[in-house]
């Protein structure tokens, strides 16, 4: 008969945990500290199969910065990125709820999410998984999405600790930053998330000053553990383990996925007396803790709840609308209507086909996803004219006729445990480039082209981490692509394929400077034909790569300036993952930053864009005008690293402070975003708060004659009497004002004392910044319309 705790025969002066970790025998306490194989299979990342005769139960570990990841279709929420456009905490926090029933109802009992790690550099391949470049907006959001997902029941797990700022060589990479620099930016987001009561910390792939995340003493013993007291539980990234005794000493007590590290090496180490047993128990202690705080180990957890997809699906829609970012509105091009309304073009190929997520470990299975067009459609009404071009091709053309027969190149099936060849000659009329894709639905066929494989395997993580849009075909086909040179001629095209278990078919296609011109041919012709145009780019960003230039990819660039010219009342819609430069902004009438936005994104941009909601978003991250002019350009110590090691020679001056330092105009900055209406904002006054802080007040005036949506930034000057390097102005805090038209109301934002301290290397401790300060409010970092001074004095931090 299965043991339950409460049969466990515990004292009135033991607890459960202790009991517990007692009466465990070694086999089982480390049978707790390693990932194992699960034999139910949901899809989930992690599977630990816990103590049945103790009713210490199994675990599953499921992937879900938007959304829960498993196999079953659950709510696509936007990406984080454009939840933080909200900047609305609270919107934050039911954004985590939604994610903590879904997770539990779904099977799952930890949630390795959310992503704290801040925006450093604009190519970082998982900038849409976080929150922006803004140390305290990202302590405030992640606080508050940790709170709404363990309400739910669900284990959060912050992650990547720490300093986990890019893809490229991430599993090697070993940063170096001063302490200072460490406490005043990247910490403060997790030093958040541990007062917040998160059960779990992830460690990050990276070395930080020489010493792997999973085993840094420095990092998990001294900051984690000592200066913040977290008594949760520590475990890695998947395959993040380096060793055994470093890491266990070090403050890790989990390795995923499986016990390479922490199974049979652990239990030789702890007979070896390399790892003394209080070790493991300590780890143990830490685990059981948590599950017992969220009633896992009596029983007293609630039942499992049932799924609500369209409570999700309202929270998705809501969370998209209000992070759209109006980035530029010319002549009132938007909201659509009138005329504008009546004739429209739709061009991109995210226009038709629903970009719901960015890729890797942040890919959800969606309930649906409606099409931009369709919604656009809709909401124009049965008497608009709304035309589509593609513009830019995503997933190819039929090839042209090859010799001999016998291969379907729109459509060829393979039959279960068959394996099929063709070998013909490809026949090209004109020297070109070529794109050549292949979709396929089982084991990826070979395909060689006069004796060079066209798609062989990714190396690193690019055959298990793929894109969000560019990597599947709308009929759920995979999609892999090879672009080169081919000359006129025959090309002898040779295929194998195998059909495995359950058969499979497969196409192949190909993209042309023929076929593009084609595409952006017709693209004119429909821009020109209607009054305005919508026009969807993209930008397909994923875990496991950065990106490699902030232009958009493909021939995007063309595309645009093409229809702009053809028609100057043109807005773009753009789904990218971070800042994207814009050298085709000028000829534009409006541009709208729609990020990843999740299954309901087509509603929400359709709302938007005809004007039924305000554009409610803001960007938290700087847009640099180009390659050359953002915080990490021209230096390869700062990015990606040189020889292996990357520094952060920047120091505190992260996104928007570094463009101030350095008087570099972005091309959008920090907190810029446009509203249907106006405001205007008078009245400052800034005192002492009680118990330490200020109070910064004003008044806000909705000026138009549209109800909207305006976000209040406070901005703090340097302190005269600290002598450390300081920011120009840091985001001292904000409030998102929701204001009827004519509506007007005073405001007040509470800045903490720890966001006007600095962190002292030699203390070892935070100090106020004392003296006249400068307080100055706006609607962006450049854009700051009131300013006062206040003496601020010195109080207990």
């Amino acid at each position: 008969m299965r043991q339950t705790v409460e049969a466990a025969p515990v004292s009135d002066t033991m607890s459960r945990v202790e009991y517990l970790v007692r009466a465990l025998t070694l086999d089982e306490k480390i049978s707790l500290l390693h990932g194992a194989a699960d034999p139910e299979r949901l899809g989930q990342a992690g599977y630990l199969p816990g103590v049945p005769r103790f009713g210490i139960p199994e675990l599953r570990l499921a992937d879900g910065p938007a959304g829960v990841r498993v196999d079953a279709p659950a709510t696509a929420l936007p990406a984080p990125v454009l939840l933080a456009a909200a900047f609305d905490p609270e919107l934050a926090r039911r954004y985590g709820r939604v994610i903590g029933r879904e997770g539990r109802a779904l099977g799952q009992d930890v949630l390795l999410s959310p992503m704290v790690n801040l925006v450093r550099t604009p190519y970082a391949g998982r900038n849409f998984e976080t929150f922006g470049e803004d140390p305290l907006l990202a302590a405030d959001l992640v606080a508050h999405e940790i709170t709404g997902i363990q309400e739910e029941g669900l284990i959060a797990t912050v992650k990547h600790f720490a300093l986990n700022n890019q893809e490229q060589d991430r599993v090697s990479v070993d940063v170096r930053v001063d302490e200072r620099t460490a406490y005043e930016t990247e910490l403060r987001g997790f030093e958040a998330a541990v007062a917040a009561g998160v059960g779990a910390v992830m460690g990050a792939y990276n070395k930080v000053d020489g010493v792997y995340a999973c085993e840094n003493a420095g990092l998990l013993g001294e900051v984690l553990r000592g200066r913040w007291g977290f008594d949760g539980w520590v475990l890695t990234d998947w395959f993040a383990a380096h060793s055994t005794v470093a890491a266990i000493a070090a403050g890790l007590d989990m390795e995923m996925p499986d016990g390479r590290h922490f199974g049979a090496a652990l239990k030789q180490a702890v007979a070896a007396g390399s790892v003394p047993q209080a070790w493991v128990d300590r780890s143990v202690r830490r685990l059981l803790g948590v599950l017992d705080r969220f009633g896992l180990l009596d029983g007293s957890a609630p039942p499992r709840p049932r799924r609500d997809a369209e409570a999700g699906a309202a929270v998705a829609l809501e969370v998209a609308k209000a992070g759209a970012t109006l980035l530029r509105n010319e002549r009132g091009a938007l909201p659509l209507t009138g005329p504008a309304a009546r004739s429209l073009a739709v061009i991109g190929p995210t226009g038709a086909v629903p970009f719901v997520s960015g890729g890797g470990s942040a890919h959800v299975v969606p309930d649906r996803a409606g099409r931009p067009l369709d919604a656009i459609k809709s909401r124009a009404g049965r008497d608009a004219r709304v035309r589509y071009a593609v513009g830019e091709d995503l997933f190819g053309t039929a090839l042209p006729t090859l010799a001999p027969g016998g291969f379907d190149p729109e459509g060829q099936r393979v039959g279960p445990g068959e394996d099929w060849a063709y070998a013909g000659t490809l026949g090209v009329d004109e020297n070109d480039e070529w794109t050549f894709v292949i979709h396929y639905s089982g084991a990826r066929p070979t395909v060689r082209l006069d004796g060079v494989e066209l798609f062989p395997p990714a190396p690193g993580f690019g055959e298990y981490f793929t894109g969000g849009l560019v990597s599947t075909a709308p009929d759920g086909l995979s999609v892999r692509r090879r672009t080169l040179p081919l000359g006129a001629g025959g090309h002898r095209l040779e295929i194998s394929a195998q059909g495995g278990k359950r058969g499979q078919t497969f196409r192949i296609r190909r993209v042309t400077g023929a076929t593009r011109a084609r595409d952006v041919a017709e693209a004119v012709r429909a821009a020109r034909d209607a009054h305005s145009v919508v026009l969807f780019a993209y930008e397909d960003a994923t875990e496991g790569q950065d990106r490699t230039t902030l232009a958009l990819p493909g021939h995007q660039e063309a595309l645009i300036e093409a229809v702009t010219a053809a028609n100057p009342r043109t807005t773009v819609v753009l789904n990218t993952s971070s800042a994207t430069s814009m050298p085709w902004l000028e000829r534009t009438a409006a541009v709208l930053q729609m990020y990843y936005p999740g299954q309901e994104g087509a509603a929400a941009t359709a709302a938007v864009l005809f004007g039924d909601c305000d554009p409610g978003g803001r960007l938290t991250q700087s847009f640099p005008v180009d390659d050359d002019h953002h915080p990490t350009a021209g230096d390869p110590r700062r990015y990606p690293g040189v020889d292996g090691i990357e520094e952060y020679t920047e120091g505190i001056h992260i996104g928007h402070r570094w463009y101030d330092a350095r008087g570099v105009r972005p091309l959008f900055p920090f907190g810029h975003g446009l509203s249907y209406t106006t405001f205007r904002y008078a009245e400052l006054t800034v005192l002492p708060a009680p118990g330490g802080g200020i109070e910064v007040s004003f008044r806000a005036k909705n000026t138009g004659v549209r109800d909207g949506i305006t976000v209040a930034q406070v901005y703090v000057g340097a302190s005269p009497d600290v002598r450390l390097e300081q920011a120009v102005r840091l985001l001292g805090g904000y409030r998102r004002i929701a204001l009827r038209a004519g509506e007007e109301r005073r405001v007040t934002v509470r800045i903490a004392a720890r966001t006007l301290s600095l962190w002292d290397e030699r203390r070892g401790e935070w100090v106020l910044g004392t003296g006249r300060r400068e307080v100055q409010v706006g609607v962006s970092a450049r854009e700051l319309v009131l300013s006062g001074v206040i003496d601020v004095k010195a109080v207990r931090v």
